[in-house]
């Protein structure tokens, strides 16, 4: 009997070895998100959980609500969680860059997901061509309107991005300034993209140029749809065209109503794939291919040191004309949201 008890406590044993090999052979990713007040982050960090589960992965999820510190406690706690990877949609971008060299000595590999964190410990920067979004931004409202008073509307001061969207608008712009048919009577960054700061500095930018404000580049749907809230006060929405980003359901909406001229289209089904195979990849020691090098200093504009390893997905502009080929047919968006309140006269076969 004691034999066959001892041959039970082995057996057992082992299982729990075995077991305990398994879950450590499995890569533990975590998944840092700014906020989940923008309705692609939630969006994406489902698909992101689900994609990395089926490929054999453990995943970690949590959300800063907006606040550097907390994002940068959160990562750390990750790391003492014993993470392989983490993907971080940074809140700012040079804070976590405190985060991101902290777990790099420590050994875990970080993935700056579409907002750049300024440190060349960065894994890896994956994201889309923001200084296209930019162009293409700034081409769709031209195209609408050549001449006259602009307002610019940037996104959060503490994203990179808005400072590459900007870059990329500019390049459209400036040429028109230059010449004197456009005029910019206001410009300022919202902070956070959040609407209903866009819907104050719009009511602000209105009423301070006495609503002689003829085109609006604004750097997202969010902030769009504040500002497009701001001129439907004054009658002035689907008047003023206005440039946007994301192609969400009430963006892509707003644009369907004539109310909203572009919004850039950013397929994060082919982005959140890439980061996850990265991301696992990289957990597991096997090289990423595909990479190209970008210094610090051309990606912010500011005096920093290193390079990190980047890769941009393409953009397309969304507008009325494009909307259905681009958006509802590749499934992007439904077609029952992207034309609801549509008259059925104004929309397109549903196919």
């Amino acid at each position: 009997m004691k034999k066959f008890y001892i041959s039970l406590l082995t057996i057992t044993f082992l299982i729990v070895l075995s077991l305990s090999v398994f879950a450590a052979d499995k890569p533990l990713i975590g998944l840092s998100f700014s906020d989940f007040t923008l309705e692609r982050w939630v969006r994406e960090a489902e698909e992101m959980t689900e994609l990395a589960e089926s490929m054999g992965a453990e995943v970690i999820v949590q959300e800063a609500n907006h606040d550097p510190k907390i994002q940068n406690d959160q990562i750390e706690n990750m790391v003492l969680q014993g993470a392989d990877v983490i993907l971080i949609v940074a809140e700012d971008g040079a804070a976590a860059a405190t985060a991101v060299d902290a777990a790099t000595e420590a050994g875990v590999k970080c993935i700056a997901y579409d907002r750049l964190i300024k440190s060349p410990n960065n894994a890896v920067y994956i994201s889309f061509d923001n200084v296209e979004v930019g162009r293409a931004q700034a081409r769709g409202v031209v195209a609408a309107r050549d001449s006259g008073k602009f307002a610019l509307l940037g996104g959060s001061p503490t994203d990179n991005n808005a400072v590459l969207v900007r870059q990329g608008q500019m390049e459209v712009l400036q040429p028109h300034i230059d010449s004197g048919q456009i005029e910019i009577v206001a410009d300022q960054w919202v902070p956070n993209w959040d609407t209903a700061e866009a819907l104050k500095i719009m009511e602000n930018m209105l009423t301070a140029t006495n609503n002689e404000i003829d085109a609006v580049v604004a750097s997202n749907d969010s902030t769009a749809l504040g500002a497009i809230e701001a001129l439907r006060a004054q009658g002035l929405a689907g008047k003023v065209p206005i440039s946007a980003q994301d192609a969400t359901a009430a963006g892509c909406n707003a644009i369907a109503k004539g109310e909203l001229t572009v919004s850039v289209y950013k397929d994060i089904r082919k982005l959140v794939p890439l980061s996850i195979e990265i991301a696992v990849k990289m957990a597991k020691g096997e090289a990423v291919e595909g990479l190209e090098e970008f210094s610090l200093a051309e990606l912010t504009g500011e005096n920093l040191q290193g390079t990190v390893p980047c890769r941009f997905l393409e953009v397309v502009g969304a507008t009325k004309d494009n909307l259905y080929e681009v958006i509802v047919k590749s499934g992007y968006q439904s077609y029952d949201d992207v034309y609801k309140g549509v008259p059925e006269g104004e929309r397109p076969p549903k196919i």
